[in-house]
């Protein structure tokens, strides 16, 4: 028992960053498959089409919650920095849910709505695996200084 303890305090920063993360990734992707549904079977959009629309506002919303919660103790290198990464790793990303999107409907010719959403759900499995990775590296970089977790009290002299 004392292992796992000590494993869990050797890894324990880590494992709050990947469960901040992980929240974070599954609202972003019920939000991109509801969106990916909605224009694919509501609208009859085609499948990379609402695949684009879809990974654009999921995308946005997971740039927010990731800066400003999961990984909000990282430096912070500019919000138009941060920004443009984010969204050109995301667009890395998008390629591997394009590829695998494409590949079902127009190799293996499946058309249906079930064959397009595992392969959507794929695509996002191995794009949300390249994000992590990234983002860490690119995106969210570790702090040069220690974040203080509260903000300092504002001293107001009369």
């Amino acid at each position: 028992m004392e292992f796992a303890k000590r494993l869990y305090q050797r890894f324990e920063s880590l494992v709050h960053e990947l469960a901040k993360f992980g929240s974070i990734g599954a609202l972003a992707f019920f939000l991109d498959t509801g969106v990916y549904n909605l224009f694919l079977l509501g609208f009859e959009w085609g499948p990379l089409t609402s695949k684009v629309v879809a990974t654009t506002l999921s995308a946005t919303f997971a740039y927010a919650g990731n800066r400003f919660w999961t990984f909000r103790h990282r430096e912070q290198t500019g919000l138009g920095r941060e920004y443009f990464l984010f969204f050109l790793l995301n667009g890395i990303a998008l390629l591997f849910g394009l590829l695998v999107i494409g590949f079902t409907k127009y190799t293996l010719h499946l058309h249906d709505g079930l064959s397009l959403n595992i392969a959507n759900f794929a695509g996002v499995g191995l794009g949300t695996l390249f994000r992590y990775w990234s983002y860490k590296k690119w995106v969210f970089l570790e702090a040069t200084e220690p974040i203080p977790v509260e903000l300092p009290e504002v001293r107001q002299d009369r």
